[in-house]
């Protein structure tokens, strides 16, 4: 029996995602891949595997699965979800083995919009275009080009076990408040007066409900335009700020379509779409506009934390080396030495 992840439930909005299906824009493939790629980087790089491998991108709505076959190792990054192994917590953040007949549960938390499970191994699905990124618009990539449903078996080629016990990730690079994005201006900042301009990085701005993998609609006092908002329709890239007829921006996510006609006054900077992401509706935002330079150095600072093998922290330690002790505050209180 070959080994596997067999889901037992799943909410809407579970899909298989890596890196995303990139180079094909051009014919109106959209890229797909992780809402958050950060954290999406981050669950792989906890179990050595490439940081845009295969993983389950999992939603508010939730998911819960089983070892089918033999034990696989299993890692979790993204928002703050309530994530049980058989009914006990496991953090946020985690790495574990999950065998035969236990039962690994993913809700929704206190903070966060997705959640991110990488495995051991290679999640055997057949690439599109070269990738497995899931976009159920299209219905391509993925497991049947639709989201993960209770009875899908996920194989997986090479599993292998991870840690004995649940061990915590040591990414602090997680905490990521959303309440400021920084962005770009432009490419059609100059449709745009100054002061409205001023206006769109002041906000502030609440994220709607109405948000998908597509896009992200804020809700504010509405912006003007200063040169119309009809433009010759261009290629649209993650995270571009499209500011329609009506004045509210929408940000374009994953899932955006290929092409759009409205003006985009600005772009979030790539290590910034996790932050944005992970924004759950009712949360206010504003934004702080940066130069390239800047972009290109936050990307760079990203790539570098991933770079080290994220360590593993167990949740009781039954090894006490110096470094660690060394790294807490051990004192509580003073003592009187007369008394």
């Amino acid at each position: 029996m070959s080994t596997g992840l067999r889901i037992t439930a799943a909410g809407p909005g579970a899909t298989l995602q890596d890196a995303g299906r990139h180079g094909y824009l051009r014919y109106g493939f959209t890229a797909a891949g992780p809402m958050d790629p950060l954290a999406h980087a981050t669950a792989n790089r906890a179990l050595g595997a490439p940081l845009g491998a295969t993983a389950i991108e999992i939603s508010l709505a939730g998911i819960e699965l089983t070892a089918e076959g033999g034990p696989v190792g299993v890692a979790l990054a993204g928002g703050a979800f309530r994530i049980g192994l058989d009914g006990e917590p496991v953090p946020a953040a985690a790495a574990l083995t999950l065998k035969p007949g236990s039962t690994l549960a993913v809700r929704a938390g206190k903070a966060g919009a997705w959640c991110y499970l990488a495995v051991a191994g290679l999640i055997a699905v057949e690439p599109v275009l070269g990738s497995t990124a899931t976009h159920t618009r299209s219905g391509i990539g993925g497991l049947d080009g639709r989201a993960l449903q209770a009875g899908d078996l996920l194989p997986i080629r090479g599993a292998r076990p991870g840690p004995d016990e649940v061990h915590a990730l040591a990414a602090p690079w997680l905490d990521r408040p959303p309440e400021v994005i920084r962005v770009v201006l432009g490419p059609q900042d100059d449709y745009f007066a100054e002061d409205q301009i001023a206006a769109f990085l002041a906000g502030p701005w609440t994220v709607t409900p109405r948000g998908d993998r597509m896009a992200c609609f804020l809700d504010g006092t509405p912006l003007t335009h200063a040169r119309g908002y009809n433009i010759v329709s261009d290629g649209i890239a993650m995270g571009a700020i499209q500011v329609p007829g009506e004045g509210r921006p929408i940000i374009l996510m994953g899932d955006r379509q290929s092409t759009g006609g409205y003006p985009k006054i600005a772009t979030v900077i790539g290590p910034d779409l996790g932050r944005l992401a992970q924004a759950q509706a009712g949360t206010r935002l504003r934004f702080a506009a940066v130069s390239v330079a800047q972009a290109v150095a936050a990307r760079r600072a990203e790539a570098e934390a991933l770079a080290p093998p994220i360590a593993l922290e167990p949740l009781i330690r039954r090894d006490f080396p110096s470094e660690f002790l060394l790294g807490r505050n051990l004192i509580g209180g003073v003592v009187d030495a007369v008394g």
